[in-house]
């Protein structure tokens, strides 16, 4: 390097950049810091280096003393951290992006959302409607059976009206469990007329239009305690129907029903019990949604699914609650637990 100009060593940036900044800041500041230059090696390699440099004046005339390091490692570094800074920005902008679609999706599932209520409540109301309008038909049709049973009739022909009227019946029910469904889920819940009951009596009068609607079963009725109670009779009579009517579709065909009401310090209970098979335990927690059924599908004892979920409207509209054991040594016990206010 002995007779050769420091400026001879650089490349063509680097001589440039000597001209144009190095040399005015010595001239003006009088010093230069931690300069990146590349110098040019006796067999062509270009080197990093890291070139600190001071202006000097002497009496035989200005210097300029460098301080020239290696800066292979430094540069290496510099690269490291320019490419993490790349993928830093690279991955927020991918974040932004997944951002952004998670945003429009949530978008789309809420309006989706909103949609999907928009139409649930039109088919509720529907659903309310039509079972309404379903009445007059019905009401006609048991007008027209209880003409006939009037005449004399064949054994064959009797057989056919009774399977109107039970037919008939059957209808009426469901109508009665739709229009519930429709009031507790787009009205403002089941109606209620609290007066003040005999429990027992209430009960027992409802038993007893069971036995003839459920002949291929005996239900058994028993009461336990005494005292008077304000709650709603027919409601009452409709949780009674529907526990019932539950029992027979799932329990063993031609099994006992027992049905007990009951007053406790603070409430009153009734509750339904059956044989058969043990409620699966994965079933429990939705027994009381809407249209569930939990085996049993055949034609005669099949509904639209809304018994156990009016029983629950029920209990709740007397501010109570309804609880379900069942096992296959003890059988299946649904019981609605109520408030009991003064009568």
């Amino acid at each position: 390097m002995l007779g050769r100009r420091f400026q001879d060593l650089l490349n063509m940036a680097g001589r440039v950049f000597l001209q144009t900044h190095w040399a005015p800041l010595l001239q003006t500041q009088g010093s230069i810091a931690e300069v990146k230059v590349e110098i040019t090696h006796a067999d062509g390699r270009s080197i990093p280096m890291m070139l600190n440099a001071v202006r000097r004046e002497y009496p035989a005339g200005v210097l300029h003393e460098l301080a020239v390091f290696l800066a292979e490692e430094r540069n290496k570094y510099e690269r490291e951290l320019l490419a993490a800074r790349k993928m830093a920005e690279e991955l927020l902008q991918h974040q932004m992006s997944v951002q952004s679609e998670l945003t429009s999706a949530r978008n789309r599932l809420r309006l989706a959302h909103a949609e999907a209520e928009i139409r649930a409540i039109f088919a509720e109301q529907m659903v309310g409607i039509v079972s309404h309008d379903l009445r007059n038909p019905l009401a006609a049709i048991k007008m027209a059976a209880g003409l006939l049973e009037r005449s004399l009739l064949e054994p064959r022909q009797q057989r056919f009206l009774g399977q109107i009227h039970h037919s008939t019946d059957r209808a009426e029910r469901m109508i009665v469990d739709l229009l519930d469904f429709t009031q507790a889920r787009v009205g403002q819940g089941i109606n209620l007329s609290m007066q003040p009951i005999d429990l027992h009596a209430t009960v027992a009068r409802g038993v007893e239009e069971l036995r003839l609607t459920f002949t291929a079963n005996t239900l058994i009725h028993r009461m336990e305690g005494e005292g008077a109670c304000v709650a709603d009779p027919d409601r009452l009579l409709q949780l009674v129907g529907n526990l019932v009517s539950n029992a027979v579709t799932y329990g063993t065909p031609g099994s006992e029903i027992v049905i007990t009401s009951a007053f406790e310090a603070n409430v009153i209970k009734v509750s339904v019990h059956n044989r058969g098979e043990p409620i699966p335990m994965d079933k429990v927690e939705s027994l009381y949604e809407p249209a569930v059924r939990l085996v049993s599908d055949s034609d005669e004892t099949r509904t639209v699914g809304l018994g156990l979920f009016i029983v629950r409207e029920i209990v709740r509209a007397h501010l109570g609650d309804v609880s379900v054991r069942s096992s296959v040594e003890e059988g299946t016990t649904f019981t609605a637990t109520l408030p009991r206010p003064a009568a």
